[in-house]
């Protein structure tokens, strides 16, 4: 954690960010008169493939087109 007074953050807060973002430090809190006012931290990437394998995406998805359309337009399945 780094710890930077506000009068300190308007002169110098890229620094502490750029630490942030290489992943040096895990949170940058900025302090008034010696109190925390606001924390920093990281942004989370998004995830792709968080779902990889855990289903099965069918070679043609033709066959269900009329299941689907049914689906959409509140029909009900078959």
């Amino acid at each position: 954690m780094t710890v930077v007074d506000i009068t300190e953050a308007t002169q110098s807060l890229p620094t502490p960010i750029a630490a942030l973002g290489r992943g040096e430090t895990r949170e940058i809190v900025i302090t008034r008169g010696g109190q925390p006012v606001a924390r920093l931290v990281p942004v989370k990437p998004t995830r792709i493939g968080i779902a990889k394998g855990q289903f099965e995406v069918p070679d043609s998805t033709v066959a269900c087109d009329d299941e689907v359309t049914r689906l959409l337009r509140g029909e009900g399945p078959l």
